[in-house]
């Protein structure tokens, strides 16, 4: 559906201009000197001729059809333009104006009519507000961004024209070359799932990168991102990250669950690599294009100097990757090469008054060592450095079998050197760090894509139960169901569920303690209090039928002081249960993402650290480990640093069932299992208290 925005036989361009300063006369110099072999028909009735190329009073005067409709007229021409291009037969339009929604209601209101026209018509629309379109294989610019850049593998995608003409202008510096470019502007149409769609399939496209500020529709992104990133790696810069997306929510999981982290989640589900700044995605860009993926995490480091070493050393493992180890025949043969006092482990130190072929030797001997993943080259300009011969020397040993990356640190003095790598097409970093970044990209990228197919277990479970439940607090509007409504739909999902009932006097109480036996436990219930033992609502290890009577009248003068206003349903008496480590799974629904899934420990490592991973649902039993081993305390869990191990498959068999209960039910916006009980291997797991949020009934 998009072939008439990147290779259309013929281009419009209504409002070409013969002022070298205005919209129209740019966009139709770059159709002329970007080579388009088609018709290109000018617009604007003032003028007889642009360029050297005729004018036309209006498209339709043309006579023959016209497919792609390039507008540059102001907001109150636009829906005239659209019209003539609809009626010209034109199948995509490229709106480049602006003053539409970006610039309150009146232009909200005019976009949404021109939408309207153009679907109606089967018309694809790309803007308004947008920079336009560039395809360097069917030398096309149809915008105003300057030159056609080198002909390359990276596509870019962005919502913001002026981060489209920054990465052309790095590219252009960096002798990087492009496939296409695409300004979104405000999607009043032609969005990224479109794009990423058309890319996913297209040849000349080896890489997407692009800069987002929102996503229209997050189901659909996920499903177009994750065919994608199948292919070929998707590169995403998202903007509007900070806490003022958060959204308020009485549970754990709603307050650590902002928007941020539902495109993080939804990221990583549909293999995204996420850039957290502009420099990373070019660099991560650059990487892509330009290298092979690593088989594996280990990384050698090639340096004329030992501080640079160490530091990347550091930042190679504080990036989850390793330090290879050279092959002991590798390093020995190496060494034979080397200046005597040079280092022949890793970092591969080949001395400050290191000359190009010592460099080449390094390389050669890394690209022969199976226990080397990637290589980093890093240089340092002293007295006897030749950054162009060295550069070029390096260039010369790579045979495109392991990525390597190249870091000349400095400034003037080693500017021959980079010139030299951009022309051999080797990525270049200032900072050492920075190529580290990118590996790990690299890394991440290629395990994604070895992920196993991804199964989605489904339990057998008590769904009707759960139906009645949540039906019968929407139709009288109990939207926030405490502990007893909620331990029991997730009994019905196959949780274990304490032995408990609820009482409306101390004597009914103990009555229930004595059935299941001592110790027990007790909690206020009440809709109005969410945080029961900040109120004095919760007593555990009760031993005797006094013990419980005596907590149970207590309980309620305290909640009738603390919270008069509060209405009590009673109190809650349930069997004690085992101790065991304290883990939290929740559940906060992402308007955009759907069902978010978290999981951290307990107490403060929630509270404090915020130690906590989310994952979008529905998850497979892999994805659920991976959120245990995501986390800084899976160590504590596995059982390191003087802890006992727990059942880590009975967390990941928890997060699964919650996973279809989610999706299950949409009519769940927050669930809070707090604490979830775990014990060691092979014990079951126990809810000790839960929570949930229902949507209003529509």
């Amino acid at each position: 559906m998009l072939e008439t925005l990147f290779s259309p036989k013929s281009v419009a361009v209504i409002g070409a201009s013969s002022s070298p300063s205005k919209v129209g006369h740019v966009i139709l110099s770059n159709l002329i000197k970007g080579g388009f072999q088609g018709p290109i028909v000018p617009v604007n009735p003032s003028v007889d001729e642009i360029l050297g190329a005729r004018c036309y009073s209006s498209i339709k005067e043309y006579g023959d059809q016209v497919e792609l409709s390039v507008i540059v007229r102001p907001r109150q021409y636009a829906e005239e333009a659209v019209r003539d291009s609809l009626a010209a037969g034109c199948r995509t339009i490229i709106l480049i104006s602006s003053g539409f929604k970006e610039a309150g209601e009146e232009g909200f209101a005019i976009e949404e009519k021109i939408t309207s026209l153009c679907k109606s018509r089967g018309v694809r629309l790309l803007g308004p507000n947008c920079l336009g379109v560039i395809n360097t294989e069917g030398k096309i610019n149809a915008s105003f961004a300057g030159d056609m850049p080198y002909k390359g593998g990276i596509s870019i995608i962005s919502q913001s024209g002026a981060i489209c003409a920054a990465m052309l202008d790095q590219a252009a510096t960096h002798h990087l070359g492009l496939a296409k470019m695409v300004s979104m502007g405000n999607k009043a149409d032609i969005s990224e799932v479109d794009l990423l769609r058309f890319l996913a399939r297209d040849k000349q496209t080896k890489v997407v990168a692009g800069y987002l500020e929102d996503i229209k529709s997050g189901d659909d992104f996920v499903k177009a991102a994750e065919e994608a990133s199948t292919s070929k790696p998707v590169i995403i810069l998202k903007a509007g990250t900070t806490a003022a997306g958060l959204k308020a929510a009485a549970s754990h999981t709603g307050v650590l669950a902002g928007t941020d982290t539902a495109y993080g989640a939804a990221f990583m589900r549909s293999g995204v690599i996420r850039a957290d700044t502009f420099q990373d995605l070019f660099d991560y860009a650059s990487a892509f294009s330009l290298q092979p993926l690593p088989k594996g995490k280990k990384v050698l480091i090639i340096t004329n100097a030992g501080g640079p070493g160490t530091l990347v050393a550091d930042a190679v493992e504080k990036a989850g990757l390793e330090v290879a180890v050279l092959d002991r025949n590798i390093s020995s043969a190496l060494r034979e090469k080397l200046p005597e006092v040079a280092s022949t482990g890793n970092p591969i130190d080949v001395l400050g008054d290191a000359d190009p072929e010592r460099y080449a030797e390094a390389i050669r001997a890394a690209q022969n060592d199976d226990s080397v993943d990637s290589v980093i080259v890093i240089l340092t300009p002293q007295a006897m450095t030749r950054p162009a011969e060295t550069a070029l020397a390096i260039a010369a040993q790579i045979n495109g079998e392991k990525p390597v990356f190249a870091s000349f640190m400095g400034g003037e003095g080693v500017m021959p050197g980079r010139a030299e790598l951009s022309e051999a097409g080797l990525p270049d970093y200032d900072s050492p760090e920075r190529a580290v970044a990118a590996i790990k990209a690299m890394y991440e990228y290629s395990a994604w894509k070895q992920r196993p197919p991804r199964v989605v277990t489904r339990f057998p479970v008590n769904r009707r139960r759960v139906e009645r439940i949540i039906t019968r607090n929407q139709r009288t509007n109990r939207l926030h169901l405490g502990e007893v409504k909620a331990k029991s739909i997730l009994e019905a999902y196959g949780f274990r569920i304490p032995e408990g009932h609820l009482a409306a006097t101390s004597d009914e109480a103990v009555e229930i303690a004595k059935r299941f036996g001592f110790p027990a436990a007790m909690k206020i219930v009440s809709p109005d209090i969410v945080h029961k033992s900040d109120l004095g609502g919760v007593r555990l290890k009760l031993a005797t039928a006094d013990a419980v009577r005596d907590a149970y009248d207590l309980m309620m003068i305290r909640i009738r002081e603390k919270a008069p206003q509060a209405r009590i349903e009673g109190v809650y008496v349930e069997e004690m249960i085992d101790p065991g480590l304290e883990v939290i799974i929740g559940m906060n629904r992402d308007p955009q993402f759907g069902p978010m899934l978290m999981f951290g420990l307990g107490g403060i490592f929630v509270e404090v650290m915020k130690d906590v991973t989310f994952h979008l649902a529905p998850i497979t039993s892999e994805e659920a480990k991976q959120m245990l081993l995501s986390t800084r305390s899976y160590e504590i869990m596995e059982g390191k640093r003087g802890q006992h191990g727990v059942d880590l498959e009975a967390i990941a068999n928890g997060l699964q069932r919650i996973s279809q209960l989610t999706t299950d039910f949409s009519q769940i916006e927050e669930l809070d299992i707090n604490p979830f009980i775990v014990g060691e291997m092979g014990s079951e797991p126990v809810v000790a208290d839960a929570r949930m949020t229902l949507s209003k009934l529509i």
